[in-house]
């Protein structure tokens, strides 16, 4: 394990952090609120602590020409943690987010886009602080390492090793023979579709400040919103369908979007994942749609409209709510706890456990069962006719096997803190798998403020696990890990 390299690519990170509160002081400044010398104070921390290892190491870091598995998930694991804690100085300093504690939740959950929230009152915080809410879930959304992959030449070395640490997907796609190049792609897919979403919101008449923001946190599933009563604020059919079409693009893996681009207009049908997302996303609107119809809302057209936001929400680890499903029936409750385990899809900026890991637990299951009946048989596990490598069944079981176990142990401890176990269980389950919202007194009309502060800096740990896919963060807890 070198070092000096690995705090020195922290260092950049951390660099990249401080530039980028840049674009809140100008938000602060051109609205004349009072929050400028907390986010400039920030910026110069952040900057100087990012060049300090720069200064001292640069010399050491240009001689690295190879870095090594362990290096790579220590640099993304230790850049996220880091990441985390300068982001979280604007609110600390600004004296509008309470403690340390609720500010550090605060921005690790912005950058791993999960959308919980310690805030009783987001109308009354400053409009830079929430723009530098918004913008930090877009920054965590596609990943910070494969946006400083991709504008910054010297994390060229060792990219792939960081590229598979923090992109969620069990097996991460190479577009291009150059990692950079894959990242920038990826990128640009993702800048288009921000730009695209906000353009539309300010043809159905959303003012500017607020199209921006819910572009920034829609694109990453991250669920952040300007307004106490989130999407629900605007009550408007037309702002429900827009940013239920990109939460849906947001859950797709983005190499599908790459490729329609590119002229392959069958690419998200021929994609067997793409599918069964799909697939998941019309099944369990269709069922929840007839639970609510007549017992919550009075027409099919309603039923259909507030189902379909919430499953596809939900699935896609948004976290946006445009109604209260705490006051649903119980299957529905229990269909919408089922989506905040799926999640989205493989290289899509969705949580959860994936579409993909899904499909192959279900076609191992199947294999075990007809191995059963036909004992001599030579049977592989398949996905689109293409068989899958043992050794991946073997990582998607594994990493299912640990989400669980680790959801279990969690959610014990978060009820060992004083809270119920109905909001240790939503809980949980909200944070490993970025969703935002979950139940009890953590639901879609509530938040995270009456969270005990040790449960708060458990939920902080739990946001960061399923963010980085939980084995690069976990495995810094491996004692073999750190040994020769």
């Amino acid at each position: 394990m070198r070092w000096r390299y690995i705090i020195y690519v922290v260092g950049v990170l951390t660099f990249f952090t401080g530039v980028s509160m840049t674009a809140p002081i100008f938000i602060e400044l051109f609205y004349g609120d009072k929050n400028v010398f907390p986010l400039l104070n920030s910026m110069n921390i952040a900057i100087a602590a990012g060049l300090i290892p720069w200064f001292f190491y640069r010399k050491q870091a240009a001689e690295i020409d190879y870095i090594s598995p362990r290096e790579g998930m220590a640099i993304v694991a230790l850049g996220w943690m880091f990441v985390g804690f300068f982001g979280s100085l604007p609110f600390y300093l600004s004296g509008q987010f309470g403690s340390f504690t609720n500010s550090l939740f605060e921005s690790v959950s912005g950058f791993t886009t999960t959308g919980s929230s310690i805030l009783t009152d987001i109308e009354s915080i400053s409009r830079g602080l929430l723009f530098w809410r918004s913008f930090i879930q877009w920054l965590g959304g596609m990943g910070i390492i494969v946006l400083s992959l991709a504008i910054l030449p010297l994390l060229g070395v060792g990219g792939m090793q960081l590229y598979k640490a923090e992109v969620p997907s069990p097996v991460p796609d190479k577009l291009k023979p150059r990692i950079r190049e894959t990242a920038m792609i990826l990128w640009k897919v993702y800048a288009l579709f921000t730009l695209v979403e906000i353009m539309l919101f300010l043809i159905g008449g959303m003012g500017l400040y607020d199209a921006v923001n819910h572009a920034l946190t829609t694109m990453p599933t991250g669920g952040f919103s300007t307004k106490n009563a989130s999407i629900a604020q605007f009550d408007s059919l037309y702002f429900d369908l827009v940013i239920i079409f990109f939460m849906l693009m947001a859950g797709i893996n983005f190499t599908l979007h790459f490729q329609f681009l590119k002229g392959s207009s069958l690419a998200f049908w021929k994609d067997a994942e793409c599918r069964f997302f799909l697939g998941t996303v019309l099944l369990f609107t269709i069922i929840i749609s007839f639970d609510i119809f007549g017992t919550v809302y009075n027409t099919i057209g309603q039923a259909l409209r507030y189902s379909a936001f919430q499953v596809v929400s939900i699935l896609t680890t948004t976290g946006y709510a445009t109604a209260d499903y705490e006051q649903w029936p119980a299957m529905s409750q229990a269909i919408l706890l089922m989506c905040m385990f799926i999640g989205g899809s493989a290289g899509s900026t969705g949580g959860g456990m994936k579409c993909l890991r899904i499909m192959v637990c279900f076609k191992y299951c199947y294999k075990e069962l007809f191995s059963l009946i036909h004992p001599h048989s030579v049977s592989h596990v398949k996905i689109a006719g293409k068989s899958i490598p043992e050794d991946v069944v073997r990582s998607v079981l594994g990493f299912l096997a640990l989400y669980m176990g680790l959801f279990a142990i969690a959610a014990i401890l978060l009820a060992g803190t004083g809270v119920d176990f109905v909001t240790a269980f939503g809980a949980i389950a909200a944070t490993l798998g970025n969703i935002g919202p979950g139940f009890g007194m953590v639901g879609p009309v509530e938040n995270f403020a009456l969270i005990p502060d040790t449960g708060k800096w458990l939920l902080i740990w739990c946001m960061l696990l399923g963010r980085l896919e939980i084995y690069t963060v976990i495995i810094l807890l491996v004692p073999e890990f750190w040994r020769k």
